[in-house]
C-alpha cells in the first residue's frame, strides 16, 4: 500500500463551522485587493531599500540617490510610487524636500518583515 506524504486532506468533507467563521471574519474583497496592491509595492527591492533607509532617518532625494548609487530621477520615480501608495510622506525645508515613512504602521510592517526574515 502506497502512503501519501501530501499536505492535502484525505477526505473531501468541509468543516462547515470553520468555513462560516472564516467567511464572517475575513476582510472584504476590496480590502484584500488593497492589501495585495500594497504587497506589490513592497515586492520591488529598490523600494524596500528606500523604505529601509527611511526607517533609519528621514532623507532628501539626493541623499537616497547617493546612498544607493542611483540617479535622482530614478529615486524620484520610486518615491512617487511610494507616495501614491501612502508609504512615504514629504515636507519642504527651504528648497529641499525631505522624505520620511508615512506613519508608524509602515515602520511596524518593515520591522515585522525584517524580524520574520532574520528569525
Amino acid at each position: 500500500m502506497k502512503t501519501s506524504k501530501s499536505a492535502l486532506c484525505a477526505t473531501e468533507c468541509a468543516h462547515e463551522d470553520v468555513v462560516l467563521k472564516a467567511k464572517a471574519e475575513m476582510p472584504s474583497e476590496d480590502i484584500l485587493y488593497e492589501i495585495s496592491e500594497l504587497f506589490k509595492v513592497f515586492g520591488d527591492s529598490t523600494r524596500t531599500n528606500i523604505l529601509s533607509a527611511l526607517l533609519v532617518s528621514e532623507m532628501c532625494v539626493c541623499d537616497i540617490a547617493k546612498l544607493f548609487n542611483m540617479t535622482v530621477s530614478a529615486v524620484s520615480h520610486q518615491l512617487r510610487v511610494l507616495r501614491h501608495n501612502k508609504l512615504v510622506k514629504f515636507r519642504k525645508q527651504g528648497k529641499t524636500v525631505i522624505y520620511s515613512l508615512n506613519d508608524d504602521h509602515i515602520e511596524k510592517i518593515l520591522r515585522t518583515a525584517i524580524e520574520h526574515i532574520t528569525e
